[in-house]
């Protein structure tokens, strides 16, 4: 990949900050830190589109085909006057391989992470403070399950998120994963907690992580420059809001979630209970017994192998 510029990547959970933690990297001015982008899936359409091809399969040009694909990054963010870039999507950790593979850089990947019950009761917070409808749009949760007439309770909002086509348990999945794949070491875990309560100590780790020269962020009057249209992607209008100060306000779980669901999330965060150091995979594997994973039995994440 010829580009003057250096690639990093975010993937992690949502409702764990990454907007937050890209409002403060955008302070420093040789970095660019935006919304979701559509590298990934613009990349494995590509891909799969030119593998089911026959008049690509009658006449292959594999590495013509690999440096179209490759070039997809550095051409998304052409229009952008900085040297270090972070794309940000949830499926990079699905696709770990297309970064080394296509780009022939080792891979590099932050990764906000949050307590399982914290992140879900997120969401049913940012549900309940949202109308039923914005803009005419119902809220993508919701709207999952009235497709498929499924009743619409604090309960099945959790299942869906946590399931199989659901942003939490997709991406859960994704870093896991990652992890048994053998990348532990290309990512960087980034608690909520300890960016909000330690967010110096917390962004030296990120610069020491990527090898970056240390720079001296700031953590009031905090903004997102790079604001996405919340209503009509999500139904949600705040999905992606900063607040200019740095602080949780965070509602306590037990007094949002359905107990069952508390129940179901205990000891899901497996990242804090495998050694960096040594990754050891049974491990990883046993982790999915927890009650959690019977909505993850058939993740829709992008997982495969560089087909080309």
């Amino acid at each position: 990949m010829n580009t003057d510029k250096t690639f990093y990547f975010m993937a992690g959970l949502p409702r764990s900050g990454s907007t937050l933690l890209s409002s403060i990297l955008n302070q420093n001015p040789r970095f660019y830190s935006g919304p979701s982008s559509p590298v990934v899936p613009t990349m494995l359409a590509l891909e799969q589109s030119l593998s089911q091809d026959e008049l690509f399969l009658g006449y292959p040009k594999i590495d013509v085909a690999k440096n179209i694909i490759a070039s997809i990054l550095p051409q998304f963010y052409d229009d952008i006057d900085k040297p270090v870039i972070f794309d940000k999507n949830r499926s990079w950790v699905n696709r770990m391989n297309y970064i080394s593979g296509y780009f022939d850089i080792t891979p590099k990947v932050l990764c906000p992470v949050r307590d399982m019950a914290e992140i879900l009761t997120s969401f049913i917070d940012m549900h309940r403070r949202n109308p039923y409808e914005v803009d005419g749009r119902v809220n993508f949760i919701d709207e999952m399950l009235i497709k498929s007439n499924i009743p619409l309770n604090d309960y099945n909002r959790c299942q869906f998120l946590l399931g199989s086509n659901g942003i939490v348990g997709q991406s859960y999945d994704g870093l896991k994963q990652a992890i048994m794949e053998g990348f532990d070491h290309c990512l960087h875990f980034v608690e909520y907690k300890d960016l909000v309560n330690n967010p110096k100590e917390t962004m030296e780790k990120i610069y020491e992580f990527f090898g970056e020269k240390p720079f001296k962020h700031t953590f009031k009057n905090l903004k997102n420059p790079h604001r996405e249209n919340d209503s009509m992607m999500y139904g949600l209008a705040d999905m992606h809001e900063v607040r200019p100060e740095l602080k949780s306000t965070s509602k306590d779980p037990k007094k949002i979630l359905p107990p069952e669901i508390i129940e179901m999330c205990q000891n899901s965060e497996f990242w804090r209970n495998i050694s960096s150091d040594e990754i050891d995979n049974d491990i990883v594997e046993e982790q999915y017994d927890i009650e959690i994973s019977e909505f993850n039995s058939e993740s829709t994440s992008l997982i495969g192998t560089t087909k080309i």
